[in-house]
């Protein structure tokens, strides 16, 4: 029996059906690839030549194939041989790749028709199509190269979504025009916090003044905070010898997803996708005891790895980051307490930033496969005592968490912290690593009680994760509206009319002296212009001054969540920033 997210897989396969039978009749010359179920939806993916499609032909496309599904009952699977797969797919030299691929493996081909279209397909279709599929939207339009492979053609791939009822599809419609509103891409360049160019080179974030200002409140965060939990702050080098990263395995295992390796003086080195080997040598400068143990070594680490362009998006998945970074060096004995101490840091992080454990996120243990000698270090012992003691720790707190195989680093498990994105789909925001293989391919030792050599274990782990990750989640949970500890401008004193100016530049003065980003706006423009234009940057307080206010010394506050307050004394505006900023209050 099928569970419900197989069922709505296969309505949104059948839907990707549907639009390749009405693009077809609107397009004939196009053709055809692939048109999976995604997660929130489905796709496919055509070669229209010359033409261009766009949203605008969307309209006429779902009017076809709401025409077309009156036609389809059911559809009807048939095995064919590779002659038959292909003369249904003569001058396709996609689906002919693929009818070779196939074959070769010997898999069964099948066919799959409903109505008067065919396709070819390896099935997991909804029962009876002219009644299943009738609430559809057709997304967006954008580029996708055939296989997901830079070297081949460029072909127009189009979003679409399906649900089974009517309800269904409007409450996600509406859910979708909120997300375009908080796309952080939107709002970064509204609200001037970072950009890129192209000249610099994909993926490479230029941080403007404002942006860098609220990446440098999350820094000094995290690190006062890790000063405060037993964290040794190092620095280390942005490149290393290539040789490093043989050493520690990384090199074969992520060879593909790292830069190419820089020739100098007759030797390799290479960008830095990770900060662990470096931390490695630094514990290895000189003998340690157990009594030095655990050892919490932390850094704020530029890293940098090769992401395909496509794969790109805006802060979410860039080739250069910082990574709040550190690899805990301990006992044995000490895991479960430091995996413990890792993920109350976490929790109260995330609780700063505003996100409910449970609501917000959720655990995820990611396991290896024994079997997978190539992706996993073997030592299924070794796997076996990680996996129980990460179990174990998420057991004892009593956390909600899910187990997923096969999502484990090569050296070890982990627990993902799962966070969900404006489109309701999680993304790995920060991570706990168990590591066994390091310590033996670095030669980590301390010297125990009883003055014997042994070998310690590591915990990796990112406390706030990746700086660009996390201000991506941020602006989109808060809108750009950004909590006061956080916000690039806190506090812009507005005078009303140009005789105020002076006082205006005084009381900022006296807010920046107290640690309040202030400025004040004494442009020639209105004042109503004024509180529009900084109510549109999202800036927390306006403080409004003409004669009354000078002359009492007070402010006449405006929130921008619309709370209007008047002659409120400057010390008493002075408190209430402090005291707002001290709890990290969350708007």
């Amino acid at each position: 029996m099928q569970n419900n997210n197989d069922n709505l897989s296969n309505l949104r396969h059948s839907c990707a059906h549907l639009l390749a039978a009405a693009v077809m009749e609107l397009w004939p010359h196009a053709k055809r690839t692939i048109g999976p179920a995604i997660e929130d939806g489905f796709y496919y993916d055509f070669d229209f030549g010359d033409t261009k499609i766009s949203e605008d032909d969307f309209p006429q496309i779902e009017e076809k194939m709401k025409t077309l599904v009156k036609e389809w009952k059911e559809f009807r699977r048939k095995e064919v041989s590779k002659e038959e797969a292909l003369s249904h797919n003569q001058g396709n030299e996609y689906k002919k790749e693929l009818i070779e691929e196939f074959s070769e493996d010997g898999q069964h081909l099948t066919i799959y028709t409903s109505g008067n279209y065919t396709d070819l397909c390896r099935g997991g279709h909804c029962p009876h199509p002219n009644n299943d599929l009738k609430h559809f939207k057709l997304l967006s339009v954008a580029g996708a190269y055939w296989r997901g492979n830079e070297k081949n053609k460029m072909l127009t791939r189009i979003y679409g979504t399906c649900f089974p009822t009517k309800k269904a599809l409007d409450d996600y419609i509406v859910q979708q025009e909120e997300a375009k509103k908080r796309d952080h891409r939107k709002l970064g360049a509204e609200l001037d916090l970072f950009t890129f160019s192209d000249l610099v080179g994909k993926g490479l974030p230029l941080w403007t003044p404002k942006g860098t200002t609220v990446r440098r409140e999350l820094e000094r965060f995290v690190v006062e905070e890790e000063l405060k939990r037993g964290y040794l702050h190092v620095m280390t080098p942005d490149l290393a010898r290539l040789d490093l990263y043989r050493t520690s395995g990384h090199y074969p295992y992520y060879k593909d997803t790292m830069y190419a390796p820089i020739a100098i003086d007759e030797d390799e080195f290479m960008l830095r996708p990770m900060t662990c080997p470096h931390h490695f040598e630094l514990y290895k400068s000189k003998p340690r005891s157990y009594k030095e143990l655990p050892m919490r070594l932390a850094e704020l680490a530029k890293l940098y790895r090769y992401e395909k362009s496509g794969e790109l998006s805006g802060l979410m998945r860039v080739r250069s980051f910082c990574l709040a970074d550190a690899h805990i060096i301990a006992t044995p004995a000490q895991a479960r307490q430091e995996i413990n101490g890792v993920l109350d840091l976490i929790d109260f992080a995330s609780s700063a930033f505003g996100l409910q454990a449970g609501k917000d996120y959720r655990y995820r243990l990611s396991l290896g496969d024994r079997a997978n000698e190539k992706k996993y270090f073997k030592d299924d012992a070794a796997w076996d005592n990680a996996e129980a003691v990460l179990r174990e720790v998420l057991t004892n707190r009593n956390a909600a968490f899910f187990e997923a195989a096969d999502e484990a680093a090569f050296y070890g498990p982990k627990i993902d912290v799962q966070i969900k994105n404006i489109h309701g789909k999680e993304e790995t925001a920060f991570t706990v690593q168990y590591d066994f293989v390091m310590p033996k391919r670095f030669s980590l030792t301390y010297t125990n009680e009883q003055g014997e050599a042994a070998e310690p274990i590591v915990i990796h782990r990112s406390s706030i994760g990746a700086i660009e990750r996390t201000m991506a989640f941020l602006i989109e949970k808060y809108g750009g509206a950004f909590p006061l500890w956080l916000a690039p401008v806190q506090v812009v004193v507005v005078p009303i009319a140009e005789r105020h100016n002076e006082a205006a530049e005084t009381i900022v003065q006296k807010l920046k002296k107290a640690g309040i980003r202030a400025e004040a706006d004494t442009r020639s423009q209105p004042m109503q212009a004024k509180v529009r234009d900084h109510t549109l940057q999202k800036v927390p307080y306006l403080a409004i001054i003409g004669d009354t206010e000078i002359n009492s010394n007070t402010v006449s506050l405006r929130s921008r969540h619309g709370e209007n307050l008047k002659d409120i004394h400057l010390d008493d505006f002075l408190a209430r920033l402090a005291k707002e900023i001290e709890t990290k209050a969350n708007p």
